[in-house]
């Protein structure tokens, strides 16, 4: 395993961030929002509020996967911060 993969499952692991369902990333959309907005809902580790701490979570994992993620699966995850913003009652940004 490269440091690269090791850091970034510290931080999922260890990170203030929130606790997640296992495999929360390998659904479709709307199965990923409700996920994350449970986690974000019932975490005691999370800093900031339910909807930043589930998109900076789902922004995480977008990111760490970077050019390694196919254009399907990444448009799953964008259609599921969509799906997050519903779930939680906030307006899509621009």
């Amino acid at each position: 395993m490269t440091a690269k993969k090791k850091w970034s499952a510290e931080v999922t692991e260890h990170s203030d961030a929130m606790d997640l369902e296992d495999h929360v990333f390998e659904s479709d959309a709307r199965k990923i929002a409700a996920s994350l907005k449970r986690s974000a809902e019932h975490s005691h580790r999370r800093k900031a509020e339910p909807f930043k701490s589930a998109m900076s979570m789902l922004n995480f994992y977008i990111n760490r996967a970077g050019k390694n993620l196919p254009a399907s699966r990444r448009q799953v995850l964008e259609d599921a911060k969509d799906e997050l913003r519903a779930a939680l009652g906030r307006e899509k940004e621009g």
